[in-house]
């Protein structure tokens, strides 16, 4: 994803993240451009996925 495009419609992406994975909170969800790298960091380590699974998975959603 170009800047993980998921500014647009990033409320709607984290409904579906907190709903799979409930350790998610809104502070970890807190997205700021620039902090692309920080939320997939965060995502990772509340989900245990690699950097690679978790840019899949926001694109999937």
């Amino acid at each position: 994803m170009d800047k993980l495009e998921i500014k647009g419609h990033w409320n709607e992406l984290k409904g579906k993240l907190k709903q799979s994975y409930a350790d998610l909170t809104e502070d970890d969800l807190m997205y700021e451009e620039g902090k692309e790298d920080e939320l997939i960091g965060k995502i990772q380590k509340k989900t245990g996925k690699g950097r690679d699974e978790v840019i899949k998975l926001l694109r999937s959603l």
